[in-house]
């Protein structure tokens, strides 16, 4: 079995009893996008996110934006400049998402490799 395919497996398997589980495909793009952007350093606004049409449309956004808000993912800090800007500040429980696929691709190469120590680092 390929090294993504059974990565795809212990996160399918992972998903049932996960608390990401709750989260749509939108969601985790928004989340994954999230990271990505939080690993780059760099600052994401609301309003960054619902420019990004290949997710949704901007009332899909917004949505979803609220949901990842409710499931514990985002919160959403007022701009001190420009009150009509929300930061959007990635949570601990972000981050243990991030840490759990990083697991999961560690595993898949270990059974790929044969390593025990193969090391997919995360910020």
């Amino acid at each position: 079995m390929s090294m993504y395919l059974r990565f795809l497996s212990a996160v399918l398997a992972d998903k049932s009893s996960s608390p990401y589980k709750q989260l749509d495909a939108t969601e985790l793009q928004l989340l994954e996008h999230a990271l990505l952007a939080d690993n780059r350093d760099e600052q994401l606004l609301v309003g960054d996110i619902l420019y990004l049409r290949k997710f949704g449309s901007q009332a899909t956004l917004h949505g979803r934006i609220k949901s990842l808000v409710r499931h514990g993912y985002f919160k959403l800090v007022l701009d001190k400049e420009d009150g009509r800007k929300k930061h959007i500040i990635l949570t601990k429980m972000a981050h243990k998402y991030d840490g759990l696929m990083s697991e999961h691709l560690a595993s898949a190469a270990e059974g790929i490799y044969g390593e025990k120590n193969v090391s997919i680092s995360s910020k």
